[in-house]
């Protein structure tokens, strides 16, 4: 699938709930953000479109996380000034077959501004 057919199918998934999905560790209360594979000098912050595609990953060394709900109203307010001043691209809807898609986050923004119910 390439970045644009991915961006599709995540904000086709997206648009119903208003909402994004990441890992957050129960008590510290930190969010899964690691080096990228892609891109040197740049950290990866993985989103899933749903709560199921996230929930997956709190295993083995993501086990002490959850699956934690973002709304877009506060992924726009909170989220994306930060992650855009700290050079973070997302980590789209990852799964376990090794080809994890890592998109520039001005492409994942411009594409959830575009579906935001107003």
């Amino acid at each position: 699938m390439n970045t644009l057919e991915a961006l599709s199918a995540f904000s086709n998934d997206v648009k119903p709930t208003q909402t994004l999905w990441a890992l957050q560790d129960a008590k510290s209360e930190d969010w899964v953000v690691l080096d990228s594979l892609q891109f040197e000098e740049t950290e990866v912050m993985p989103l899933w479109s749903t709560q199921a595609l996230a929930q997956v990953h709190c295993v083995e060394e993501w086990k002490d996380y959850v699956a934690t709900a973002i709304t877009l109203a506060d992924w726009f307010e909170f989220w994306v000034d930060d992650l855009l001043e700290d050079n973070v691209v997302i980590g789209l809807n990852w799964g376990d077959e090794g080809n994890d898609l890592e998109v520039d986050l001005a492409e994942l923004t411009q594409v959830l501004t575009e579906i935001e119910a107003l």
